[in-house]
């Protein structure tokens, strides 16, 4: 669903005139919906709709690097476009497969860096928008993670990422429905109308989707799952 018909349907619900355009209207009124669309997207996007705090798996990507022997590895955003935050334990060297250690908050860094402390498992911190590793690793390793982006929403070519509604035809990542309901209670809001009704629904609509947004592991307390057998091996680097 585009921007273009999450409006429409808006206009619809709430009784006004639907537009045949949204980025180029001079009506001042389908400019608000415009700017309450981008409201909602990015209240979605960082969790922080409806009183909820959540992170959608659709805005979960995959990067990855290769090292150069030195501590900065470059900026976090050419390694992750659109880059808000490193999900937690899923940095790794896949050359050496070894977990990498981190985010260090400062302390921690400079303690290490000034006692030399080194380890056989690297490390990490983010830091003035460059990514930071100790050791300084070898050059030409494979390093991968997964991250939260802040892009909710892309073009119409599924490709290009982008922070917020741009186009008419830009399409959200995040439940359209979602989005067109917290658009009709956030216009309602700023008319002065009444909109507790509205918001609840939103609210219920919001929590279900969180529910459902990635599947859970199914616990069974009744067996024993992992029957697997043989020779355990410590994480670390083996090579064949």
């Amino acid at each position: 669903m585009s921007l273009l018909t999450i409006v429409q349907n808006a206009c619809t619900r709430i009784g006004i005139p639907s537009p045949t355009a949204v980025v180029s209207s001079t009506d001042a009124q389908i400019l608000q919906l415009l700017a309450l669309a981008n409201e909602e997207g990015e209240s979605l996007a960082t969790g922080t709709s409806a009183g909820t705090s959540y992170d959608w798996q659709a805005l979960q990507l995959e990067a990855s690097f290769v090292t150069t022997a030195t501590e900065s590895q470059g900026t976090i955003e050419s390694i992750a476009p659109g880059f808000k935050y490193i999900i937690g334990g899923t940095i790794w060297d896949r050359t050496k497969r070894l977990p990498v250690y981190g985010s260090l908050d400062p302390q921690t860094w400079q303690n290490f860096k000034s006692w030399g402390v080194t380890s056989p498992f690297p490390k990490y911190r983010v830091r003035g928008g460059l990514l930071l590793l100790m050791p300084i690793p070898a050059a030409g390793d494979s390093y991968y993670f997964e991250y939260q982006t802040k892009n909710w929403c892309t073009s119409a070519d599924g490709v290009t990422l982008k922070t917020g509604f741009t186009a008419d035809d830009d399409v959200a990542l995040l439940d359209e429905q979602i989005m067109t309901a917290g658009l009709i209670w956030r216009w309602k809001e700023a008319k002065g109308f009444e909109y507790a009704e509205d918001f609840r629904k939103y609210q219920n609509r919001v929590i279900n989707a969180i529910a459902r947004d990635t599947e859970r592991p199914v616990l069974d307390m009744g067996r024993r799952t992992d029957s697997r057998t043989g020779i355990v091996i410590p994480i670390g680097s083996w090579n064949a």
